[in-house]
Order: C-alpha cells, then sequence, then structure tokens
C-alpha cells in the first residue's frame, strides 16, 4: 500500500465535516457506526504503513551511518598507506613505495565513493523523515478524530434511546380515553360519600333512637316523683323533698 495513498485517505477523513454527514443520513446512527469502522481499519492500516516507512527510514539511516563510517576507514587507510609509501621511498624502496601509493589511491577512491553516498542519502534522509512526521500528524489527527466520533455516536444513541421512550410514554398517553381520566375517580367518590352519608345517617338515627330512649326514662322518673310527692301529702307531709 502506497505511503501516499494512505497518507491521502488519513486526510480526506480528518477533512470530512462529520456534523454535515450526520445531516445528510437516512440513518445517522448506522452511518456513524460505519465510519467508526472505516476510521478503526484505516487506523489499522495507516498504522502498519506507518511503521514499515519508518523501518525504512532506520534501515537507509543505518546505511547512512555505515557509508560514513567507511568513509572515516578509507580515509585513514589512505593516510596509513601514503605514510607507509613515505617511508618506503626515504628507504630507496621505490617499488615498495609506489605499491603503497597505489594502496592509498585505491582507499581514497573508496572514501570518496563512501563520502559520495553520504552526500547522495542527504536529500532521501530529509524527504523520509518530513514523510514520516507528516504520516504520524495525520495518524494522530485520524486517532483524535475517532474519539471524536465515538462520543458523538454514543451521545447520538443516548439522545435516540431517550426519544424513543418519550415517544412511547406519549403513545401511551394518546391511547387513554379521550374522556376525563378522572371520572371514574370521581364517580368511585361519589360512591364513597354516598357509603359514609349512609353511615353517619345510621348513625344519627341510633342517637335519635338512643336520646328517645333516656327521656322516655327521664319522664318515668317524673312520673314517680309526682307519684311519691303526692302520697306524701295524703299523708300530711310536706310535698317538697
Amino acid at each position: 500500500m502506497a505511503k501516499q495513498t494512505i497518507f491521502g485517505r488519513i486526510s480526506s477523513l480528518i477533512r470530512a465535516n462529520v456534523n454535515q454527514l450526520i445531516d445528510d443520513a437516512e440513518d445517522p446512527q448506522k452511518m456513524l457506526d460505519q465510519l467508526v469502522r472505516d476510521y478503526t481499519n484505516n487506523i489499522a492500516d495507516a498504522k502498519t504503513a506507518i511503521a514499515q516507512t519508518i523501518g525504512n527510514l532506520r534501515l537507509l539511516e543505518q546505511d547512512n551511518e555505515e557509508d560514513k563510517r567507511a568513509a572515516i576507514e578509507w580515509g585513514q587507510k589512505a593516510a596509513n598507506a601514503s605514510a607507509a609509501a613515505d617511508k618506503y621511498r626515504a628507504e630507496g624502496k621505490t617499488a615498495d613505495a609506489d605499491k603503497f601509493d597505489n594502496l592509498a589511491k585505491i582507499a581514497i577512491g573508496k572514501q570518496i565513493a563512501a563520502e559520495q553516498e553520504v552526500k547522495d542519502n542527504e536529500a532521501p534522509l530529509a524527504t523520509q523523515n518530513e514523510q514520516v512526521e507528516k504520516l504520524k500528524s495525520g495518524l494522530a489527527g485520524m486517532e483524535q478524530k475517532l474519539e471524536q466520533l465515538k462520543a458523538k455516536r454514543d451521545s447520538l444513541v443516548a439522545r435516540q434511546k431517550t426519544a424513543e421512550a418519550q415517544s412511547k410514554v406519549n403513545d401511551a398517553i394518546g391511547n387513554i380515553d379521550i374522556t376525563d381520566p378522572t371520572s371514574d375517580l370521581a364517580r368511585f367518590e361519589e360512591k364513597v360519600r354516598r357509603e359514609e352519608a349512609k353511615v353517619l345517617g345510621q348513625q344519627e338515627l341510633q342517637s335519635s333512637s338512643l336520646d328517645a330512649q333516656f327521656e322516655s326514662l327521664e319522664d318515668v322518673g317524673r312520673d314517680a316523683e309526682v307519684e311519691a310527692r303526692l302520697a306524701a301529702l295524703k299523708n300530711g307531709g310536706s310535698s317538697s323533698i
């Protein structure tokens, strides 16, 4: 999978206007679920691609460091060979001197080649480092966007459940008889009141009956007192007690 393709997908997803997508979707929850899946899958692909890109960059850096070390080593070998050639030439050993001068030249040639490799690697290394940083930044933005999507999806689901619950309540209220729902209670209350009135009537009737009985007892008592006083008068006593 090409790095540029991955980077392009990351950029396009990051730029996506989630609110607009929700407004345009027939089923926002399904759309958000699909977006979450797309982001999750693309993040996994991006991580794999970025890891490979970073791995390639590190290999290039290792090769570049090896070229640097090689340039230094070949330079040292060239210096040693040149010194040996000078020593043999000073001793009059021309053949040996020429031999080591040739070795010095070979070493210098390899040193130049290694230095050229290091120079040639400068631009690719800079480009690769810049690309890796862009990919890391894009991935971080993508992961942040994913968290926003999840939060928005969860909020939407909660709101939808609340709306559904409210709709059920409204439906239940709508299905109630159009007549006043308190009418049955009113009728029941009236029935209770009638029962209470009946009890009160019975109590009052019982009370009236008892009062009459006690009044009759009082009448009997008065009659007895009258008879007693009359008898006393006849016996020549006082009529008062």
